[in-house]
């Protein structure tokens, strides 16, 4: 059951003119009775209702109901608080806390409860005083509408009924609310329109209902779906450990747990610029400004592989930061993941990045403090565990209202304190997450990156997008990783023994393990973000890389069964340009790696036949 939202109309949510004294709709406003940090609780609240909206003060501050006692309410303000008193005027807006839906929205940065930043930039400056109000989505800019559907159709909820394109590589679908349906009784002519335009009407049961080109959505309430689907192909990232190793299907969800300088941020950046969804929705949600300003800078300069355009295009941003009031970081991941579902409907695959998901349930703990709740463990209220199910929950590929085939793929990072994963944010997300990419600490103070730990980290996709590698190249895609993964196993299992003994004290048979283990570390695992060949590695680079290396560890063995040393193996002319060929072959021709299959097998075929290197 959806709810129906009052009808969109010019006088949208917290403009200006609210600010100037209007008369509340009812007789008898509740106010203030109690304030503490973003925890405001009133009296005389008989009429609103849970998930309210309301404005607080003279300011009009933004807030949300969160609970109701007979006549009192207690209201998290996503705004600062400082200059709120008892007695101070409570608005009621009658409609749930919600986002404007619309063209628009990529290539922009938003706050947490979807207040466009750069407008309040140019009207407050760097910093955004308290009740300023700024509509999310321009009234101004007009946008080029194509109807599809025609009079007289009759239109299902989510059907579509016009486009517009949006940018270079998004058409904008303008479809019918979820919550409506009927006969198509008009519809405007292909034009430019502004959001505010009227472009079609419906009628159904003898009322009329418009349709503009945004539409608006409690940001609590998962939108409707005709029904989940199987996640079968990976989110291609262009990342060998994360691909090959541990993939992520479209519509699947992963974590990315690590303690701090672990690369987290640098991570999901990579997976921003170079994963193959369509849209990217970036939540910075609890963190440093500056990595918000890493994003703002370097998205617009970036050319998206595949479409050669800036990745800006594809790319919207919820900016929460640390200094900013932290009951609307709370709320920043449902904004994100509401205007995720929204590009979902559509038909496209959305890659949502929260990070991090530990500042947000930190929000939690901090407003649950406030409001005197019973606490779990680590000071966490109870119900975290069910808030980060239902907002994990929101991610599938999934078939749309209208019948199309989209996915919404949640990647969440978590700070764990001290690196920790025992703690209740890193566990609990274990428990509703498929992927799960472990950073090391160990790995990254020895400058290896990504610093995804092979033998801590799963992936639940990993059979779902077998077929997907096996028709990029005919090779075994399971055969091949369970062979990669079972000598990083060995070799870490080698390694407690080299720290007591040394590695020469070891036979050649497993100095041979831990050679092969490096090769796949070093050359294969071990990628750079700031080399621009090295920084994106498509899937064909990726198979034949790991073919070149395990025909290499394959004839390694074959030749110490003959008795030659190792060292004498690792001296072949052939290592060398294995070493280099993840900087030096960009991918779109094979020929060079080819070719270095082919010297493996005279090198060691010549050397296996003189005993010597040549």
């Amino acid at each position: 059951m959806t709810t129906r939202l009052r009808p969109v109309s010019s006088d949208s949510r917290r403009q200006s003119s609210a600010k100037s004294g209007r008369a509340s709709v009812r007789e008898a406003n509740p106010t203030i009775i109690y304030v503490s940090g973003p925890v405001v609780k009133a009296k005389r609240a008989q009429e609103l209702s849970m998930n309210e909206m309301v404005e607080i003060g003279q300011e009009r501050l933004v807030g949300e109901v969160i609970e109701l006692w007979e006549d009192q309410a207690t209201i998290q303000v996503y705004e600062d608080t400082t200059g709120l008193k008892p007695g101070d005027p409570i608005f009621g807006q009658g409609i749930p806390l919600f986002v404007e839906l619309g063209p628009g929205l990529i290539g922009h940065i938003f706050d947490g409860i979807q207040r466009p930043l750069t407008s309040l930039y140019e009207t407050s400056g760097a910093f955004i005083h308290r009740g300023k109000a700024a509509v999310a989505l321009s009234r101004e800019k007009v946008w080029p509408f194509k109807p599809l559907a025609k009079v007289g159709q009759k239109v299902l909820p989510g059907e579509i009924i016009g486009e517009v394109k949006e940018t270079d590589w998004i058409t904008h679908q303008v479809m019918v609310p979820p919550s409506l349906q009927g006969s198509l009784i008009w519809i405007a002519p292909e034009g430019l329109y502004s959001l505010e335009d009227r472009l079609a009407l419906i009628e159904h049961n003898g009322r009329q209902d418009e349709i503009r080109l945004y539409q608006r959505w409690p940001v609590r309430q998962p939108r409707p779906i005709k029904r989940r689907l199987r996640p079968e192909e990976p989110l291609f990232t262009g990342q060998r450990v994360i691909d090959f190793f541990f993939p992520l299907a479209k519509g699947g969800t992963a974590a990315i747990p690590g303690g701090f300088g672990t690369g987290k941020t640098v991570t999901q950046h990579q997976l921003s610029k170079w994963a193959d969804a369509d849209i990217i929705v970036y939540i910075g949600c609890g963190e440093r400004g500056n990595e918000m300003t890493g994003v703002l800078t370097d998205f617009p300069r970036l050319l998206d592989p595949r479409t050669k355009q800036p990745l800006i295009q594809r790319t919207i941003l919820i900016a929460n930061t640390s200094d900013m009031p932290v009951a609307a970081r709370e709320a920043s991941i449902y904004t994100g993941v509401t205007i995720a579902e929204y590009y979902r409907d559509m038909g496209y695959h959305v890659a949502l990045m929260a990070d991090s998901t530990s500042r947000w349930a930190e929000a939690l703990r901090e407003i649950s403090g406030r409001l005197e709740e019973m606490p779990a463990e680590e000071g966490f209220p109870a119900y975290l565990a069910s808030r980060l199910a239902e907002f994990y929950e929101r991610a599938g590929p999934a078939e749309t209202l209208a019948g199309k085939k989209g996915s919404v793929s949640i990647i969440g990072a978590v700070s764990p304190p001290g690196g920790d994963f025992s703690e209740p944010v890193t566990q609990h997300t274990k428990r509703f997450v498929a992927t799960f990419w472990a950073l090391d600490k160990e790995l990254a103070s020895a400058r290896y990156f990504p610093a995804i730990n092979y033998l801590t980290s799963y992936s639940g996709y990993v059979a779902s997008v077998a077929r997907w590698w096996e028709d990029k190249r005919k090779f075994d895609f399971l055969a091949a990783r369970e062979e990669a993964l079972s000598i990083l196993k060995e070799d870490a299992r080698l390694q407690n023994i080299v720290k007591l003994i040394g590695e020469d004290a070891l036979p050649d048979d497993q100095k041979v393990i831990i050679q092969a283990a490096r090769l796949i570390k070093e050359d294969f695992l071990q990628q750079s973000a700031f080399d621009p060949i090295d920084t994106y590695c498509p899937a064909e680079k990726q198979i034949i890389m790991l073919e070149i290396i395990l025909r290499f560890i394959r004839r390694m063995k074959e030749a110490v069964a003959k008795r030659i040393p190792v060292y004498r193996l690792m001296k072949l002319p052939v290592l060398e340009e294995i070493h280099r060929m993840k900087f030096t072959y960009s991918g779109d021709d094979l020929g060079p790696f080819e070719e270095i299959l082919h010297k493996i097998d005279h090198d060691f075929d010549d050397l296996l036949a003189t005993g010597e290197i040549t």
